[in-house]
């Protein structure tokens, strides 16, 4: 992708009342930086670029004062700010100790709603203040009693339940480290992630809901937990009601109604800064998923930052925000116990056949003000005529959306469909920092199609293939000053060799994250997708060698190949690409066949678009699929521009994928005609 991409107009599409700016936290935040800190302009709190410039040209005065505004409660005060800035190996707040847990349970109202649990079918319950802190307390004494300590790991193999909130917090308390997987992901997928961990503990559920199916995960339950040989006991979550079988199932189990119910008092153990808070784990595009350790200071300044600033989030308000326990998303959601505001958990399909406007109605009867969801779901709500305005969403104040870009397309549908008041943030970032690079503000305007800014600490930049930052063209996004939730290594990366390949092998002492962006000469942000070859399926990242892995082990084929392509209209293609043995026939029996491998071996989620058979797939001459080569092929890049020929192993399979992706934008571009035609006669 070197061509530059064309400017929209430069019209907001958006602008916020200026009452309302002036009187969201992140203007109280500038004004109270102008008085203490001496930060310009005082007389414009909603002025968010003099903010923003601050915050990347002074990192340290920036952090600090946040660290003062939000009143963070060290145990132990920090010795310094920034002690080394070097990527990687920056060393933020050394000498500080503090627990995340304690944060996210100090600003709850005691008899409000803390967690708001929903599901697909409109049922819910409410967790209080006071009743989440017992029943951490409860579930933290429970993992103490089991011998978990700081350091060592609790897995859980959950949905998106109260359940697993509890038990991240009840981890953390005692300074042991957390990792979830959702349980759409098989027992293998599951455990290719969590034996890595060599976890103390699994705490697992009867199962999940999901388009008005319930999911028994028993078996795979049992299944993983054989997988783990270092497990010392489960907590047996009874969410669907299935009854667990009585002896034998796993060495010690103690049910989840024991482990919450008792009464205690919470004890939460003070640690380091950069202490293990969690372990988020990559989609295994190339490899086994690598296990990203993020700590507890740095999460709790993001997130803070994140959440009460950029969302606006704070005591009274609520966060509904579809997600999985896999995807970082949920990492947020979580968080939003930080600012003092409610979370809403939800288990089931966004999109549920009997119900597709279920969240939509949950969002006015819960009176949510954050409403978070991504591009392919707004699509499918207007592709759907899905109606929100039926319903009294007069509390909402933002939709926030993540995941892939979104087309500047579905920007006049939440004005007509959901509300001229309602601010549409397109944000973007990554895994790898649990938050964003770019999104918006309540003091930020909105360009349809664009992200409106660079966050607050992010020192963001899009580089030249010389690592030249550039203007109005496409180039990589990169961050060429730390952030205090970059990731504070790979798990099982003694060297750090992994950590850094990752992320600063192309420039030096920079972070280069994988997207294409272009910095518009109006300080917004347009994402382009992906420079990589990681999988982005409805705004959560998958891996190609988990489909690879299922695929190949069918005796029908010889080899796959996965590829995730963002297309012009906002359209997400993901197709599979098979080589047939010998004799055989790519026919509707045999792609049923690998539909089902993936969705048992994997998950629904894994299940391709299109499988389509080729003569062979493309390597370079050391062996390796050319994922991003083909996808940007596929997106009509010039063969030219895309690699050398004489760099794979069969230079004739170029022109093959160059003449899939023309096909395919070809009947894209019919569909669309055809669509304007009945449009025109209607």
């Amino acid at each position: 992708m070197t061509t530059p991409h064309p400017m929209p107009h430069p019209e907001p599409f958006f602008i916020p009342d200026p009452k309302v700016a002036a009187d969201s936290r992140i203007a109280h935040f500038a004004r109270w930086a102008a008085a203490h800190r001496g930060v310009a302009d005082a007389h414009d709190p909603t002025d968010y670029q003099t903010l923003y410039r601050w915050s990347v040209t002074d990192l340290e005065g920036f952090w600090a004062a946040l660290w003062e505004y939000v009143h963070i409660d060290a145990a132990t005060p920090y010795e310094r700010v920034l002690a080394e800035e070097t990527m990687p190996g920056a060393r933020w707040f050394p000498g500080a100790t503090l627990n995340y847990a304690h944060h996210a349970l100090r600003n709850l109202q005691p008899d409000a709603p803390a967690i708001i649990a929903l599901d697909e079918t409109g049922v819910g319950y409410e967790i209080t203040g006071r009743q989440l802190r017992a029943q951490v307390a409860s579930v933290a004494a429970t993992l103490r009693d089991l011998g978990v300590g700081q350091g060592d790991r609790v897995v859980g193999y959950l949905p998106n339940t109260p359940h697993a909130v509890i038990a991240f917090l009840a981890t953390a308390s005692l300074g042991a480290v957390w990792s979830v997987c959702g349980q759409d992901y098989a027992p293998k997928a599951a455990a290719d992630r969590f034996a890595q961990l060599e976890p103390a503990v699994l705490i697992t559920a009867d199962g999940y809901l999901f388009n008005g199916t319930t999911h028994d995960r028993r078996a795979a339950s049992l299944e993983l937990a054989r997988a783990l040989p270092t497990l010392k006991a489960a907590l047996l979550v009874d969410h669907v009601g299935l009854a667990w079988p009585e002896g034998g199932y796993f060495a010690l189990t103690v049910p989840w109604e024991d482990a919450a119910t008792r009464v205690e008092n919470l004890t939460v153990a003070p640690v380091p800064f950069d202490h293990p808070l969690w372990i988020v784990f990559s989609s295994g595009t190339t490899g086994l998923p690598k296990g990203i350790v993020h700590g507890h200071g740095g999460i709790l300044l993001e997130h803070l930052k994140t959440l009460g600033l950029h969302c606006d989030l704070g005591v009274g308000d609520r966060l509904l925000w579809y997600t999985t326990t896999h995807w970082m998303m949920w990492n947020l959601v979580v968080s939003t116990l930080l600012t003092g505001a409610a979370t809403c958990t939800y288990d089931g399909s966004p999109v549920p056949h009997a119900r597709p406007d279920i969240l939509w109605e949950l969002a006015a009867r819960h009176q949510v003000t954050v409403f978070g969801t991504s591009p392919q779901y707004l699509l499918a709500m207007a592709k759907l005529g899905v109606e929100p305005s039926v319903y009294d969403l007069s509390a909402l104040r933002v939709i926030g959306c993540t995941g892939s870009a979104l087309p500047a397309s579905a920007y006049p549908w939440i004005r007509d469909h959901v509300g001229t008041g309602v601010q549409l943030a397109s944000t973007s970032g990554g895994t790898d920092v649990v938050s964003g690079f770019a999104g918006s503000a309540p003091t930020t305007p909105v360009w349809a199609g664009e992200l409106s800014a660079p966050n607050l600490g992010v020192a963001l930049a899009a580089y030249d293939e010389h690592g030249t930052p550039v203007r109005d063209r496409v180039g990589e996004l990169v961050v060429t000053r730390p952030m205090p939730s970059m990731p504070l290594h790979f798990w099982n990366d003694p060297d750090g060799s992994r950590f850094r390949d990752a992320y600063f092998a192309a420039y030096p002492g920079v972070w280069r994250h994988g997207d294409w962006i272009t910095f518009t000469s109006h300080g917004s942000v347009i994402v382009h997708g992906r420079s990589d070859a990681t999988l982005n399926r409805n705004g959560v990242r998958l891996g190609s060698v988990d489909i690879h892995d299922i695929v190949e082990r069918l005796p029908e084929i010889t080899e796959a190949l996965v590829i995730g392509a963002e297309e012009p209209d906002g359209g997400y293609w993901m197709p599979l690409f098979v080589v047939p043995a010998p004799g055989v026939t790519l026919d509707d029996a045999l792609r049923d066949r690998i539909r089902d491998a993936i969705r048992t071996g994997a998950s629904p989620r894994h299940v391709p678009d299109e499988i389509l058979a080729v003569p062979a797939i493309p390597h370079t001459k050391t062996g390796k699929k050319l994922e991003v080569p083909v996808k940007r092929l596929l997106q009509g890049a010039p063969a030219e521009q895309v690699l050398n020929p004489s760099a794979v192993d069969d230079p004739a399979l170029i022109a093959h994928f160059a003449r899939v992706g023309a096909e395919r934008r070809r009947q894209r571009g019919l569909m669309a005609t055809a669509d304007d035609n009945a449009r025109s006669s209607t």
